[in-house]
């Protein structure tokens, strides 16, 4: 007899991944199938910014950018070595990949195909939520609508040919990196989910009939941060709201088909480079936000690396945080229960508190036109900020307690870090030229005739209304590249730059006594030059993930600066035009892509030879111990990392950077 409480019998545990990619495809592959050996049950592929954004490797923007945070795929060939000796027809494949999911979701399929495998015995998810990218990680390529095109086009497709695949996982997890709270969350993921859904129920691809097949192929990808009972709330919150959209909105009346189905990456954004050794106990208390409560437990969790806010983890980080998902399935008793929070009145009045809230904002969008036009207006993006600033506040302040950070800063040395340049995986820097010899030797090898067919006949259609996989499976098997496919593409839609969400933020609500004192300086300094300082925020390269330096852009803008920030994914010849234009004192450039050691070096030759010796270049990112000693050997005058929270301090610190290049004298005015 069961004891009471007991489930009838025990739950099968989720799909365990690890987020792995680097280098070059063959690099890549070996790591999977190291990885799946050791018990990983499904793949969770990251691509390199390229990639993610449509460019091949001998494009400029590239240049630096290949193989950093991810595997560069430019070609069927690459797709074919990525997962050699890898069956996938018994596997589950996510791919973090949304501009060019179209494009690598084809890749895989015929890839698949050259393995025998056909269409409907895939099973796995394209993340394919563009919403997300214009608001938090900036992976985006093309303008909304034309991008909302690409995501539905997706969905229908793979409801009529791959029924077993998810066309898109609706993305909270970078809206709580870039600032939302759980309402947001809650709130910005449903109204991303109704644009999406509107978008296809009014396309005439899916026949009425079947359009609650789509609603059962949509899932979502989320965060837990470390509050995990709030975090636990917040996933039974999503559950009753995702139930109750489903049914009113959409009438979709089978309750499985309504059915919240979600993955999770825990939460990146507060691992600390303090005492990282901490960070595993974090890991732990968010992946028990994701799974103690059986009615909204995830359906696939990857957990990061101790070290990811010292760089890039290696296996061995990978596979500790694979074994604490083992440990918690397989060793404790957590599936061998019903759901443990039923019937909690604690638990019930938050959920209660967060569905309340969520429907609220999402009414407020709905309000605005949807979540794209709130996107376009600006809305979306500046209330991320604004909450983002809030919570670096709290922190500042020692209001919000980071163990390690800003208390309990007393520590034994980590034998973890002892060798910092063996805590973390480094990026061979001959995988950028490899890449580049391969996409040559490819185009040299392919039918160059057959190539221009298929990009004629994508051109074609994309001024049509046709479903473009069928054509973009043409390009796959033509040959076409990554770069191409999606050329084609920039030529009629155009490109796209996001609001950044920095002009109207609220920065810091009460001017402290910190605040007030570095407004003298920034005051002074101006005064003692000529006119009000200026800083020039700068993201070189392809990385979007732009959290820091629009919270650097506000905090600068609070203690007085002229702050010019023009957003992601600028060229460095572009950075000292604008730096020469503006006519600026200091450029801040934010990097956490890896490529800082090629593109800064590039920022700081132009301006020299623009003639600005005395506009010093300070650099923010993760940015290990002895590429930041390169790069002041270089020329750059500060290099600022995750352990520099305080961004008062730090912009006190530009003051004085900025004061030193001028030869300024320091007095007692200016302490």
């Amino acid at each position: 007899m069961a004891t009471s409480g007991r489930a009838g019998e025990k739950d099968r545990p989720w799909v365990m991944r690890t987020y792995a990619g680097h280098s070059s495809a063959a690099e890549s592959n070996a790591l999977f199938r190291r990885n799946l050996a050791k018990g990983q049950t499904g793949l969770s592929v990251a691509f390199d910014l390229p990639t993610q954004t449509g460019y091949d490797a001998d494009h400029p923007l590239a240049k630096g950018e290949v193989g950093k945070v991810g595997v560069p795929i430019a070609h069927l060939g690459d797709v074919r070595a990525l997962f050699d000796q890898i069956p996938l027809a018994q596997l589950n494949t996510s791919m973090t990949i949304n501009a060019t999911a179209m494009w690598l979701l084809a890749l895989y399929q015929v890839a698949a195909e050259e393995q025998d495998a056909q269409p409907d015995e895939l099973t796995g998810t394209t993340q394919n939520d563009i919403v997300k990218e214009y608001l938090s990680r900036g992976t985006y390529a093309f303008p909304p609508d034309a991008s909302l095109r690409l995501t539905t086009d997706v969905i229908a497709y793979t409801v009529a040919q791959m029924p077993k695949w998810n066309p898109i996982n609706i993305c909270s997890y970078h809206l709580q990196e870039a600032g939302a709270t759980p309402v947001q969350e809650l709130a910005f993921a449903l109204s991303t989910a109704i644009a999406v859904l509107d978008r296809v129920r009014d396309g005439g691809q899916v026949p009425p009939e079947h359009f609650a097949d789509v609603v059962q192929r949509i899932s979502f990808f989320v965060n837990a941060g470390v509050r995990f009972i709030e975090e636990t709330c917040k996933m039974r919150a999503f559950v009753r709201l995702w139930d109750e959209l489903t049914l009113d909105r959409y009438g979709v009346t089978d309750p499985k088909a309504r059915r919240l189905r979600y993955g999770v990456q825990v939460n990146s954004l507060g691992l600390t480079e303090a005492q990282p050794e901490n960070n595993v106990q974090r890991i732990v208390l968010e992946m028990l936000g994701v799974t103690l409560s059986k009615n909204a437990r995830a359906r696939a969790v990857q957990l990061p690396a101790w070290n990811e806010a010292l760089g890039l983890p290696r296996p061995w980080d990978q596979q500790w945080s694979l074994r604490m998902q083992q440990v918690l399935a397989y060793e404790s008793d957590l599936l061998e229960y019903d759901d443990i929070f039923d019937g909690s009145h604690v638990i019930e009045a938050k959920v209660s508190a967060l569905v309340d809230g969520a429907r609220e904002e999402i009414d407020r969008v709905q309000a605005m036109g949807g979540a794209v036009a709130a996107v376009e207006s600006g809305y979306l993006k500046q209330a991320l900020v604004a909450s983002h600033s809030e919570r670096r506040q709290r922190i500042e302040s020692g209001e919000q307690i980071v163990v390690g950070v800003n208390r309990f800063q007393n520590t034994e040395p980590s034998p973890l870090t002892a060798d910092l340049d063996t805590a973390i995986q480094t990026v061979d820097p001959a995988a950028e030229a490899a890449a580049l010899e391969s996409l040559q030797k490819w185009r040299s090898e392919r039918n160059a005739s057959a190539v221009d067919a298929a990009l004629s006949k994508l051109r074609a259609a994309a001024r049509t209304t046709d479903n473009l996989m069928p054509v973009t499976l043409e390009c796959v098997r033509a040959g076409v590249t990554t770069g191409e496919w999606a050329g084609v593409l920039r030529e009629l839609y155009g490109e796209y730059r996001a609001p950044t969400g920095v002009s109207g933020s609220v920065g810091v609500s009460t001017a402290g006594a910190e605040i007030a004192a570095v407004r003298e300086k920034v005051a002074v300094v101006s005064a003692e030059l000529g006119g009000r300082l200026r800083l020039l925020v700068g993201k070189p390269g392809l990385d979007g993930h732009s959290n820091g330096a629009e919270q650097v852009a506000v905090r600068a803008r609070d203690v007085g600066f002229e702050v010019v920030y023009q957003g992601i994914r600028l060229t460095p010849d572009q950075i000292v035009v604008a730096a020469v234009a503006e006519d600026v004192h200091c450029v801040g450039l934010s990097i956490l892509s890896g490529s800082h050691m090629e593109l800064v070096p590039q920022v700081v030759d132009g301006l020299r030879a623009a003639g600005l010796e005395d506009v010093p270049v300070v650099v923010g990112g993760i940015v290990p111990d002895n590429d930041a000693r390169s790069l002041i050997a270089s020329g750059v005058a500060a290099v600022y990392t995750p352990k520099d929270y305080d961004l008062t301090s730090m912009m006190s610190n530009v003051v004085d950077v900025i004061r030193q290049s001028h030869n300024l004298q320091v007095g007692p005015a200016h302490e």
